[in-house]
This record gives C-alpha cells, structure tokens and sequence, in this order.
C-alpha cells in the first residue's frame, strides 16, 4: 500500500448489535416512495400524477432547478400518491410495485468507450445522476459544475455501520464499471480502510490504471469523504469536487452500464441493541420498512428507529421508507422510560464517557447499549478543545461553529466551511458539551453560503 494516510484524531463508539453477516430473505409488502429530502439541495418537481403507471428507471420528479437531473423510480407499478406537506412541500412520491417488474431498457454501455459528457448524459437519463453530491455546499450537484476531481469513500467506520467488503461481494465487476465510468468524468479517488477483503479482486480488475486508490488508517470519521477530500486534496473557495460517500451509488452506476437498467437494491443492516437478531437484508431504495421492523423488536418499551446510522440518521417508523442513503436501519431505546437512581453520580460501568467520567473506561472496548436522550439542554459554547479531538481536518471546528453562529460569512470562508459537510461534526456533536446541533448548525450555515453566492 503505497498510499496510507494515518489520522490520529477521532473516536471508536462501540455499541451492542452489530449485524452478523447472515442475509435474512425479507418478502416486500410492495409499497415503495421516492423522498426528495433524502437529496439534499434539489427542489422537486414531480413530473408524475396519481394514476400513472411507471417502470423501474422512469422519473418520478426531477430537480427545479436544473430539469435534466432526473430521479428514477425503484419499481414499476402504479403511482397512488403525492404527498405534500406545508406550503405544498413535496413529501414523498409512492408506488405501489408490480407482481412482476418491467424496466426500462437504457442499453448496456462499455464506459472506457466513452468520454465524460457520454457518461454523464447515460446517467441523467436514467435518472441516478443526483446521488452524487459535491463540495461546496455537500449537496446533490449539477451536470454544468465542473469538478477538479471525484472523491468515493468504500470505507464505513461509523457505529454499527454496514459493511461494504461484505455488500460488494459477488458485485466486483459492478464496482469497477461504476468507478471507470467516474474515471472518464474527472480524476477519481477511491478511499478505503486498511487491507480491505475485496482489494485483491479489485487489483485483479486493474482498478489502479484508472483510479487513484488511498488507504485512511484511524478512528471514526476517516471514512467522511469531507474527511478524506480534506487529507488528498483540499476544496478552496471557486474550486468544486464530486463526492460519494455512499459507496453503493458506485454499484448503482455499475449496474446501469453493465446490464441497461436501473437497479437501486442496497444491502442493508438491521442492526442495534433493540434488535433481537441483528442481520443484513437486500432491499430496494424507497422500500417501506414494515415488513422489516415488524417482529424485529420487543414493542413492551419505547424505542428510536433510526433510518440510516446513529450519528447521521433521520428519526422514522415502520411506516417510513428506506432513505436514499442509507446502508442502515438502527433501533435503540429511546430513554424517555429510564429512571436512574441518582442520576450522573452514580459511578455508572455501563455508560458510555469521552472524557472517562464514568468508571466504564476501565472496562476496555466494552460495547454500549446507549439511548437517544441528550442528556443536558442547550447551553453556551465553552473553547475546550472539544471538537479538535475528533475531527481530523485541518480546520479550526469549534471558531467555525461559532462563526455559522454570528452569520459572519467572511469568517467562516477564511476557516473553512467550502470543506465541511455536516457529517463532519457528526462526533462533535455527539462529545459536545453544550449539547448544540451542529449538524444542523452547518447545514444552516451552508444553506445561507449557498443562497449568498447564488
């Protein structure tokens, strides 16, 4: 491994339910539903009516704002409903599936025959062009920006994440496709963990003759395509990179070139303290979660399902839908039903603490069942170093923060904020003494930076 960058800054959470490696067969109750906030930056416009009978790669909406980015339906079957929410935000799109699928026919296409633009047009006609998100902003980008370079991320670190050496086995073939394809766009880096188990299928491919592969070596978020973007090749101001940082849109891509159709099953793990066989399970993007979570768990207590991982994910229910994104499904106690004797006095072994307040560090890589209280309400920002220790970027979190804060945007272009997604400080906010969102912070920030330089 030519190419190891070590990063000594971040932070390991072990929790309790990690999936096994058994794939559990899962029978689709055939509701499925596009969520249009699960792409970050598109304003939606369905294209689609109650009624209408789609296939598998047709759009259902595409982005206002640049009509050519298409987003393709998971399923053939039926549209039963646009949902809306206030000011008639678009919720979601559902269809009802077909008993027997029918795609749509893009054509196989050998992607080392074509040039940039070819690929890309390939992409946004079958409508999975907007899974690829850039930086600036860490928003779903546009065909007309001209990235410098394309980041892909196959390293997964966060607590209780998916495997992806597990998911892309027997889809090799698929990958490298996906990543030559990426290739003929602009220069492409491919991060991963130190000795992946599927690198010597990789390196047999001859995926080093087109990409540039590079090895993190570190604790959770060296897996963060911000993270990884800003230890290769940092974004400066006028500058804008590609990034995947779900490494299954690659397989996606892979599929269309290879077979002509638009394929969205992802592997995914059923994982957390709650979940009584903790496994993985291949399901459609959109596929609705009630089938999956329905005898997953005990239901005598509260719980949080969490439709992604602990650190990033979005709160759902059984009647949710599997997001985009997301490689996990996470249930956890919620803790509104806890009642602890003494409270924070208490020498507590089975909790977990940063900054070793609990006796619990003396018991080793002990693994949590942790709830989703916060523990503390929200309070002024204290410069303790906090977010320095977890965030292995060269960029001052906690003076960024506050920057975002105050709406000084001078301030925060000269720290950094063309660099950063709000995955970033995703552990920050979890060793956050002040209990602030800061993912939400930063996404504010980016969202007014953006609206600023429009």
């Amino acid at each position: 491994m030519s190419n190891v960058i070590k990063l000594r800054k971040g932070l390991d959470i072990h929790l309790q339910g990690k999936a096994e490696e058994t794939k559990l067969t899962l029978k689709s109750n055939g509701h499925y539903a596009l969520v249009p906030d699960d792409f970050e930056g598109v304003t939606p416009k369905v294209v689609v009516r109650e009624g209408d009978i789609v296939k598998a790669g047709d759009a259902l909406f595409v982005n206002k704002l640049h009509p050519e980015v298409r987003f393709a339906s998971p399923v053939s079957g039926r549209v039963t409903a646009v949902e809306r929410g206030e000011r008639r935000k678009v919720l979601c799109i559902r269809v009802d599936a077909d008993a027997e699928q029918q795609y749509v026919d893009f054509g196989k296409k050998d992607p080392m025959k074509m040039d940039g633009k070819a690929v890309i047009d390939a992409l946004l006609e079958a409508g999975i062009f907007g899974y690829i998100n850039q930086l600036p902003y860490a928003i779903s980008t546009d065909p007309e920006s001209k990235p410098k370079a394309i980041f892909v991320s196959a390293l997964r670190d966060k607590p209780l994440a998916a495997s992806f050496d597990y998911e892309v086995k027997g889809q090799e073939e698929d990958f490298v496709t996906g990543l030559q394809a990426l290739s003929k766009i602009a220069k492409t880096y491919l991060g991963l963990g130190i000795q992946p188990d599927f690198q010597a299928e990789l390196q047999k491919l001859g995926v080093e003759k087109f990409v540039e592969l590079t090895f993190f070596d570190g604790k959770c978020p060296a897996g963060n395509v911000g993270v990884q973007v800003n230890n290769i090749d940092p974004v400066n101001k006028g500058e804008v990179v590609w990034t995947i940082g779900d490494p299954t849109v690659v397989l996606f891509i892979g599929r269309l070139f290879n077979t002509g159709k638009v394929n969205l099953t992802r592997t995914v793990a059923l994982c957390g303290s709650e979940v009584k066989k903790p496994c993985y399970v291949d399901m459609l993007v959109g596929q609705e979660l009630q089938t999956l979570l329905s005898n997953s768990y005990d239901a005598d207590h509260s719980v949080r399902i969490i439709n992604g991982n602990v650190l990033t994910g979005r709160k759902t229910t059984k009647e949710g839908f599997l997001g985009a994104h997301s490689s996990e499904i996470t249930v956890i106690p919620e803790g509104d039903d806890a009642d602890e004797m003494l409270g924070w006095i208490m020498p507590r072994f089975k909790q977990f603490s940063v900054n070793r307040s609990y006796f619990s560090w003396l018991c080793g890589k002990k693994e949590y069942a942790l709830d989703a209280r916060v523990k503390g309400g929200e309070r002024h920002i204290i410069m303790s170093g906090e977010y320095d220790k977890v965030l292995p970027m060269d960029i001052y979190g906690e003076y960024l923060i506050k920057a975002i804060i105050t709406g000084d945007i001078d301030r925060q272009e000269q720290l950094g904020i063309y660099e950063v997604a709000p995955e970033d400080f995703a552990l920050a906010e979890f060793v956050d003494s002040s209990k602030l969102e800061l993912q939400r912070i930063v996404r504010e920030g980016l969202n007014t930076l953006r609206k600023e330089n429009a």
